[in-house]
C-alpha cells in the first residue's frame, strides 16, 4: 500500500502524490518511512528530504526546518522553504 504524501511550504504545495518511501532528518535522527509506519510527529532539521515515488523515481528536496507527521499511511511535511 503506498504512502499518501504532501510536502508544503507557506507559499505553495511543493510535492503531492503517492510514494513507496520517505527519508528525512529530524532533531532525533534520520527517519525512513514505509507503508504501515507507526504514527509520529517529528521536528525537521535543515537538510534533505527524499521521496521515492511509486514508479521508483526519487525526488530530493532541500528543506529549512519544519515538521513531519505520519499517521495511517499519510505523510505531511511542512517546511519554511523547499528547493
Amino acid at each position: 500500500m503506498p504512502l499518501n504524501v504532501e510536502l508544503v511550504s507557506p507559499v505553495a504545495r511543493v510535492w503531492s502524490g503517492q510514494a513507496q518511501m520517505i527519508s528525512a532528518r529530524t532533531v532525533e535522527g534520520d527517519l525512513g518511512i514505509l507503508s504501515g509506519h507507526a504514527p509520529l510527529f517529528g521536528v525537521l532539521v535543515d537538510g534533505q528530504v527524499s521521496i521515492k515515488g511509486t514508479d521508483g523515481t526519487v525526488t530530493e528536496f532541500q528543506v529549512a526546518g519544519g515538521f513531519i507527521s505520519v499517521s495511517n499511511d499519510r505523510v505531511s511535511i511542512l517546511t519554511e522553504t523547499a528547493s
